[in-house]
């Protein structure tokens, strides 16, 4: 059987990069993941690392030779130094706020140029960006408070400036069909402090934090034809974080 369409997942191993690549697959979906460690539930896995541009660029003319097409990038991979939440007033030095710059911004810049470069042909290209609410608004400082762990100011940087990224590629790729869209999650439990997570649940309208599989139905659909008329949207999926 066709499938539906093939599609690239970056980060496909980690916390939402599975439930990503889990929801495309039930779409019936080829499913490659970019990745250092593999998935197994992945139709392919490719161990690549996606700051790497001649490692990118190699991988995906592979999957464009062995399937003939692809429909879809989803740029999810999370790339960050050792350092990465030391407070901004402290400790971070210049050098670390670049190679995190480099890390995360650009190599998502890096992977949408190359696709594009390589499905210039195509008519059905979809790219997702995923970002954050931090992209979108400031950090609240106050869930913070007694727990030990720093907002990072490079993560806000670095999110905000893909949402608008994203919007430019989408004015300028538009009449060639290729879509780019955000997916902007909130907060999303993954065991952390205890009092973080409270404080967290005490100011979201749904009082709960959200999980991987509140966001990947989004991906899935914007990989859809049913989103075939949908681009240079940022998704905001936060619970109501965002609305008061």
């Amino acid at each position: 059987m066709k499938p539906n369409k093939i599609i690239i997942v970056t980060g496909g191993s980690g916390l939402l990069g599975k439930a990503i690549v889990d929801e495309c697959l039930s779409a019936g979906n080829v499913v490659i993941n970019f990745d250092l460690t593999a998935y197994e539930s992945a139709s392919e896995n490719k161990i690549v690392d996606t700051t790497d541009y001649d490692q990118v660029k190699d991988t995906m003319q592979e999957v464009l030779a062995q399937h003939g097409r692809i429909d879809g990038l989803v740029n999810n991979a999370y790339p960050r130094t050792k350092d990465w939440g030391i407070p901004l007033k402290e400790d971070i030095k210049l050098q670390s706020w670049k190679k995190n710059i480099d890390l995360q911004l650009n190599s998502y810049v890096m992977c949408c140029q190359i696709i594009v470069d390589l499905v210039d042909n195509q008519n059905n290209l979809s790219v997702i960006n995923m970002t954050s609410i931090y992209g979108v608004v400031g950090n609240d400082m106050s869930i913070y408070k007694g727990t030990g762990i720093n907002p990072v100011a490079a993560y806000s940087a670095i999110k905000g400036g893909l949402i608008n990224f994203t919007r430019f590629m989408a004015s300028l790729h538009g009449k060639d069909g290729f879509r780019f869209n955000c997916i902007s999650p909130g907060g999303i439990f993954d065991n952390q402090d205890p009092i973080f997570v409270k404080n967290y649940v005490d100011k979201v309208p749904m009082q709960r934090m959200g999980t991987p599989q509140d966001i990947a139905p989004s991906v899935k659909f914007l990989m859809s034809d049913g989103a075939k008329y949908i681009t240079g949207q940022n998704i905001i999926i936060d619970g109501g974080w965002t609305c008061i």
